[in-house]
């Protein structure tokens, strides 16, 4: 795993810029992440990466297609210090794990590799462990159902 470190107030424009999101494809836009920000992030990001992010991740348009883009480059899940309410339950509603964990900035570097354990809420990094705060139950049972869609189908409940 490796993370990708990005700062505060990252918008849904800048996951997935305005014209390409022509389509739902999750593979289209898992090849447009970040495309104008950070042009390697596509050709180099790898299943079970995170990002780590400051303040406000997600902030910007409400567009589905930003955690959907980041969920099918292969991001394992999303730390940050805050996230824009919208982002946050789009990605919840796709699967996407999403942390928000003060200090993460100042815990890890961009290119570091470890481990994430999200059934006990870890994260490693250069040999140190960061403990991850624990979502509330519903919102685990959805990301570990895939989505919101597939919690309802087996059965789940929203209330």
């Amino acid at each position: 795993m490796r993370i990708w470190k990005f700062g505060d107030n990252v918008n849904t424009d800048q996951i997935t810029p305005g014209r390409y999101n022509l389509t739902v494809d999750p593979e289209k836009l898992a090849r447009c992440a970040f495309i104008e920000i950070r042009p390697g992030f596509c050709a180099n990001v790898k299943k079970g990466d995170v990002i780590a992010a400051g303040r406000n991740f997600g902030c910007g348009s409400s567009r589905e297609t930003a955690p959907l883009a980041l969920k099918a480059s292969g991001i394992e899940a999303i730390i940050a210090s805050s996230f824009a309410r919208i982002f946050y339950r789009n990605a919840v509603n796709l699967g996407l794990p999403v942390f928000v964990s003060q200090g993460i900035q100042e815990a890890v570097q961009d290119g570091d590799t470890g481990e994430i354990d999200l059934n006990n809420f870890k994260l490693e990094i250069r040999g140190k462990i960061h403990d991850l705060p624990k979502p509330p139950r519903f919102v685990m049972d959805i990301v570990r159902s895939g989505g919101i869609i597939n919690y309802l189908k087996s059965g789940g409940t929203l209330g």
